[in-house]
């Protein structure tokens, strides 16, 4: 049986979800929530699906499945429910004084896995400024009962502390960590100024959470970035330079998973860190293609994106883990400019891509050929620095060059 050793607390949990339209989608939700539980160290013992036009406003579920689940409590030993969509305060305080259990929903079993990764200072401001805002809202609703929650999920990272605290305090709480935040943003900007001074590309990893991002970058870059089956393995951005050749190199940047149901606040709280995408040059969506649900997935994902307002920039689409399929098939992503097959655990399909961002590169520069007098030859330097020079070749009259240069530099190292 799994528990929380920090609090030496058993989290068996009983998964509930309301299936208002589509059943098979909330089945698939009900498997992810699962998953969720797992990684954030709960046994899953049971999982209860009530169909109905919608949730009950006051206790999410019916009456009648209220006593199933109070019985599945009793009979398999479970300790607590996990709801698959984020409930009001009145709901989980209805809803626990019914079951006479610990009651959680999805967004709660979230910011535990968010508490648990977030190595970095942004990453844990902004696990803190999301845990906050959501306890804020259910202190008013639920009194004292958050303080009878006991341990184990829901009760880790740094918002444990600040469960007890009155509303005006977590208001001033919440005050600081934004204004810490901008402070982030501000550092942020200043490096991409710095970064789109000297020309430098950058193309973001995107994707479903464990879709294989983080090996991606492993693959590709040589970093160490910690990347498992578990959901949500990475949750701060890492950032590496990329050689394609020779003459190109990219900055890769790795970022946050998607996931279904991701409340608002949660995208609001982790805007900075999700932004990378939007000021990225190029998107590579990473898709496993072992999925069965990847359809439902990479639609996550573009919706996402849409929501982060990243529009307008060319999308490669990998489609991940190739070696994990039993049989080859062929892929293909419509809403995407390039389609891939790659392994990132095996290098299958890497070569190909770095070849794909090259030539995305490319498409945004000059061709350029010319031969340069000697004394003039500073301005390839300028080749070397901003585009990708091709060939350097030293005549009697000069040195001949091939190259590719941006647009914007194209004056400066042809006028005379």
């Amino acid at each position: 049986m799994a528990y929380d050793a920090e609090n030496k607390i058993e989290e068996t949990v009983i998964l509930i979800g309301v299936q208002q339209e589509d059943s098979l989608r909330t089945e698939e939700s009900l498997e992810e929530l699962g998953e969720l539980a797992r990684t954030a160290g709960a046994k899953v013992c049971a999982g209860v699906i009530q169909k109905r036009e919608s949730v009950h406003p006051g206790t999410y579920i019916g009456k009648g499945k209220i006593e199933e689940v109070r019985e599945l409590l009793q009979i398999l030993d479970a300790n607590g429910v996990i709801c698959d969509d984020e409930l009001s305060p009145a709901q989980m305080k209805n809803l626990q004084e019914e079951l006479e259990c610990k009651v959680m929903d999805r967004t709660l079993l979230i910011l535990d896995i968010f508490a648990g990764r977030a190595r970095t200072r942004e990453g844990k401001i902004q696990v803190e400024l999301a845990q906050l805002k959501y306890r804020s809202a259910r202190l008013a609703g639920l009194g004292t009962s958050l303080s009878r929650l006991g341990g184990g999920i829901g009760t880790r990272g740094p918002g444990e502390k600040k469960l007890e605290m009155d509303r005006r305090l977590i208001r001033a709480r919440i005050g600081q960590l934004r204004r810490e935040l901008e402070e982030v943003k501000r550092h942020r900007e200043v490096i991409r100024s710095r970064r789109s001074r000297n020309n430098q590309k950058i193309a973001a990893l995107v994707g479903y959470s464990s879709s294989g991002k983080s090996t991606t970058l492993n693959y590709l870059t040589g970093a160490e970035v910690l990347a498992d089956e578990m959901l949500f393995s990475t949750l701060d951005t890492t950032t590496r330079i990329l050689k394609l050749d020779q003459n190109q190199e990219i900055l890769l940047t790795d970022t946050v998973g998607f996931i279904r149901k991701l409340p608002h606040h949660l995208v609001e709280a982790f805007q900075s860190t999700l932004e990378e995408a939007r000021y990225a040059d190029i998107i590579i969506h990473v898709a496993d293609a072992s999925n069965p649900q990847m359809e439902t997935q990479m639609e996550v994902v573009y919706e996402t994106l849409k929501q982060l307002q990243v529009v307008n920039k060319p999308v490669v689409t990998i489609f991940n883990k190739q070696d994990k399929l039993e049989e080859k098939k062929h892929f293909r992503d419509f809403r995407a400019d390039y389609s891939l097959e790659v392994s990132a655990k095996t290098g299958e399909g890497m070569e190909e891509l770095k070849e794909v961002l090259g030539e995305i590169l490319r498409k945004g520069r000059i061709y350029l050929e010319h031969l340069y007098p000697y004394e003039s030859a500073g301005k390839i330097q300028i080749i070397r620095k901003y585009g990708e020079l091709l060939e350097e070749e030293y005549q009697e009259d000069g040195i001949r060059i091939k190259a590719y240069i941006p647009g914007e530099y194209y004056a400066a190292v042809t006028e005379s």
